[in-house]
C-alpha cells in the first residue's frame, strides 16, 4: 500500500509541475514590482513557519492515539477512546462534505474552464460518488482477499490470536460422553473472527490515509504556492488543526489495526510529511504555477473529488457507522450521548474552520 500511495503522489506533483500557466483573462494583475517582492518576502516567512506547524501538529496527532496505549484512558478499550474518536471522525467527515467537495464544485465549474462538457454536468459530484464506489469495492474485494488467505492457514489464525502455537491450546475432557476436545478448535469460530476485526482494521485504516493524503497533497501545494499573506495566515492555522484532529483519527485506526512496528512509523511518517511536502513544493513551483489555469483546476477539482468521496464513506461506514453499532456502544447510553456530543462538535469546529480554508 506504500509504494502504491508514493505512486499516487509522484503522479499528483508531476501534473502540477507540468501546469501552464492561466490564460489572461483568468489571472487578476499584478501590483509594483517593489510591493510583489515585499509580499512575496513576506509570505514565504508565514509559509516556511507552516511547514513546522503542520508537521508538528500531524505528527501529535497521528501519534497520540498509538503512543497513548501505555496510559489507560487513550487505550482502544476505554470509552474515552470511543469519544475522541467520535471527534476526529466529525472533523474528516466535515472536511469531505464543508470543505473539500465545494472546493471541487468550485474548481470544476469555473468561468475559466469551457461551457463544453464542465458547465453541462456535475463532475465534482460524479467523481466523489465514483470514488465512494471505488473505495466500497476495495474495501469488500481486500477484506475478502485478505479473510480466504488468513483462514485457509489455521496456524496464521492461531498466531494472531495468541501469538504463540501452545498458549491457545487447551485441553478440555468432557467425562460425561468420554470425548476429547481441544480448547483450540473450539475457540477457531471466536479465532476467525478476531483476525477478521483485525484484518477489517488494516485495510480501513491503510484507505483511509490514501483519501486523506490525496487531499493532504493538494491542500499543500495550494498553501506554497499562495503569494497572498492574507490567504496563507488563516490557512496555517486552520491546516494545523485540521492535520492535529485528521491525525488522531487515523493514528486511532492505525493502533486497532495492530502493524508490525516498521509499518507504524512508516504510515505515521507518511501522514505526517505529506502537506509540509506539498508546501514546500508550492514554494518551488510558486513562480510557475497558476491556480486557475485550466489544467490546474481541472486536476485540482478532479482529485478533491475524489479524496471528498473517499473520506465521507471512510467516516461514515468505516469509522463512525462500525463505533456507533458496536454492541459495547448499544448497551451504554451515556457512551452514546457522548460520542453523539464528540461528533457534532468535531463536525461544528471543521466547518466553523472551513471558511479560512
Amino acid at each position: 500500500m506504500s509504494s502504491h500511495k508514493l505512486i499516487i503522489l509522484s503522479f499528483l506533483l508531476l501534473l502540477l509541475l507540468l501546469l501552464p500557466r492561466a490564460s489572461a483573462d483568468c489571472v487578476g494583475g499584478h501590483d509594483d514590482g517593489q510591493a510583489v517582492r515585499r509580499n512575496h518576502t513576506e509570505a514565504l516567512r508565514y509559509k516556511l513557519a507552516s511547514i513546522g506547524s503542520v508537521l508538528c501538529a500531524g505528527a501529535v496527532g497521528v501519534s497520540l492515539p498509538i503512543l497513548g496505549r501505555r496510559f489507560e484512558v487513550l487505550r482502544p478499550e476505554n470509552d474515552v477512546f470511543f469519544m475522541i474518536k467520535a471527534f476526529a471522525a466529525g472533523v474528516i467527515l466535515a472536511t469531505g462534505f464543508v470543505h473539500i467537495l465545494p472546493d471541487a464544485f468550485r474548481s470544476l465549474s469555473s468561468p475559466c474552464l469551457g461551457e463544453d462538457p464542465w458547465g453541462k454536468f456535475p463532475f465534482a459530484g460524479f467523481v466523489a460518488m465514483m470514488a465512494a464506489i471505488g473505495t466500497l469495492v476495495v474495501d469488500t474485494v481486500a477484506t475478502s482477499f485478505y479473510k480466504s488467505t488468513h483462514f485457509d492457514k489455521p496456524k496464521l489464525v492461531d498466531e494472531e490470536a495468541s501469538g504463540d502455537g501452545h498458549d491457545g491450546h487447551v485441553h478440555v475432557h468432557t467425562h460425561s460422553t468420554h470425548g476429547h476436545a481441544h480448547g483450540a478448535a473450539a475457540a477457531a469460530p471466536s479465532l476467525d473472527m478476531s483476525v477478521s476485526d483485525l484484518v477489517r482494521q488494516r485495510i480501513i485504516s491503510q484507505v483511509l490515509e490514501v483519501g486523506i493524503v490525496v487531499h493532504s497533497v493538494i491542500i499543500g501545494v495550494s498553501l506554497g504556492a499562495s503569494e497572498s499573506v492574507e490567504t496563507i495566515k488563516p490557512l496555517l492555522a486552520a491546516l494545523s488543526f485540521h492535520q492535529f484532529f485528521e491525525g488522531m483519527g487515523l493514528g486511532g485506526c492505525i493502533s486497532q489495526a495492530k502493524f508490525k512496528s516498521v509499518t507504524t512509523t512508516i504510515m505515521m511518517m507518511f501522514f505526517s510529511v505529506t502537506t509540509p511536502i506539498g508546501i514546500a513544493v508550492g514554494i518551488g513551483i510558486s513562480s510557475i504555477y497558476e491556480e486557475n489555469s485550466p489544467k490546474a483546476l481541472i486536476v485540482e477539482g478532479i482529485l478533491n473529488s475524489a479524496s471528498a468521496g473517499i473520506l465521507v464513506y471512510m467516516a461514515l461506514v468505516d469509522l463512525l457507522a462500525a463505533d456507533f453499532m458496536n454492541p459495547r456502544m448499544q448497551s451504554n447510553v451515556r457512551l452514546q450521548l457522548g460520542a453523539h456530543v464528540s461528533l457534532l462538535l468535531g463536525a461544528g469546529s471543521m466547518s466553523f474552520l472551513a471558511k479560512w480554508t
